[in-house]
């Protein structure tokens, strides 16, 4: 409920004015109308009913004056209508699922933290289509870019290790996503970058896969998952069961770098959990799609039913001072 005249309820100031203004009429009024040599028998005789209403009419009034005063105020109901539009930005997340994301210096491990955060990424995503590609020695498209999330977070659910043959081919990696989005109308087209190692496989070399992301105008924010130094590695011993091993951790950081740089994008180290989820943070922020929102109002008059009981209650209370009690006070 909103008010399109409110300035109109100053005029409730007046009713104590009006209130007491006829209290005093009524109990200064000393007009004669029958004299008596003793009222002592006046006493007893009942007041009758009519003398209960004598109120009524200034009360009636008073509630008449409320009501046509907020019909005056025009009460209104507003309805409102929103439409989004957004020019999207078309994304794929390129995941390393080789076996060294196995590693367990982000916890749980890198690859089960890189798909959770991933899914958080999605969830923040507004009108844009984002697709999922692996790679190990080979690369294969999860998921081509689309606007259908829930197929997104669940085809990520089914993500894991032994997918491919194992291995780190980064440029056939890039070269998968790129082929997924050379072709996009899109107003930017993005490709992140998630590994955990050194190109050491495939067929197109990372450096030549970032200069053709340079020539159809893809940016690749790169991610290099890992600490510094050596990590903790799961190894299933038949006779011990599961022991950790620390593996030297290895990362291109130069070649991640130069392709992020050459493609107009960014590269960061994440080397645990909460650097990991920041870096998701700034990617978020560094891509978000320009949102156009209008809003229709649509107002619904509702100061009829107001205004007309502010009729019917003059209307009692002019019937129930001329004709029921007659009262002296509203009498000239």
């Amino acid at each position: 409920m909103s008010w399109a005249n409110p300035e109109f309820f100053w005029l409730l100031l007046l009713i104590p004015v009006y209130l007491i203004f006829k209290a005093w009429k009524f109990v200064g009024k000393k007009e004669t109308v029958l004299t008596f040599s003793s009222t002592e028998k006046l006493s007893d005789i009942p007041a009758g009913w009519k003398s209960y209403l004598i109120w009524l009419t200034p009360l009636v009034y008073t509630a008449a004056f409320g009501l046509i005063v907020t019909a005056m105020a025009r009460p209104q109901l507003q309805n409102s209508t929103v439409e989004q539009s957004a020019e999207g930005i078309d994304i794929v997340i390129s995941m390393d699922i080789s076996s060294s994301m196995m590693a367990e210096d982000i916890k749980p491990n890198r690859l089960i933290a890189s798909k959770e955060l991933a899914s958080d990424f999605i969830d923040k995503r507004i009108s844009d289509r984002i697709g999922i590609n692996v790679f190990a020695r080979e690369s294969f498209t999860v998921v081509p870019p689309t606007l259908d999330y829930n197929l997104l977070k669940n085809m990520l659910e089914t993500i894991d290790l032994g997918m491919v043959r194992d291995g780190t081919a980064i440029g056939m990696g890039l070269a998968t996503a790129i082929n997924r989005l050379k072709d996009s109308e899109a107003e930017s087209k993005v490709i992140i970058l998630l590994t955990d190692g050194m190109n050491n496989a495939g067929e197109i070399d990372p450096i030549t896969a970032g200069d053709m992301a340079a020539s159809f105008g893809i940016r690749i924010y790169s991610i290099g998952v890992g600490s510094r130094g050596t990590a903790p590695y799961p190894v299933d011993d038949p006779i011990f069961g599961r022991r950790y091993q620390n593996v030297e951790v290895n990362i291109d950081e130069e070649m991640l770098t130069q392709i992020s740089q050459q493609s107009g994008g960014r590269y960061w180290r994440a080397t645990n959990a909460e650097e990991y989820e920041e870096i998701y943070g700034e990617i978020d922020e560094l891509e978000q799609s320009e949102i156009e929102e209008i809003i229709y109002i649509d107002y619904e008059e509702q100061y009829f039913p107001y205004l007309l009981a502010g009729i019917i209650m003059v209307i009692i209370g002019f019937f129930n001072e001329r004709f029921i009690t007659r009262s002296p006070l509203f009498q000239p």
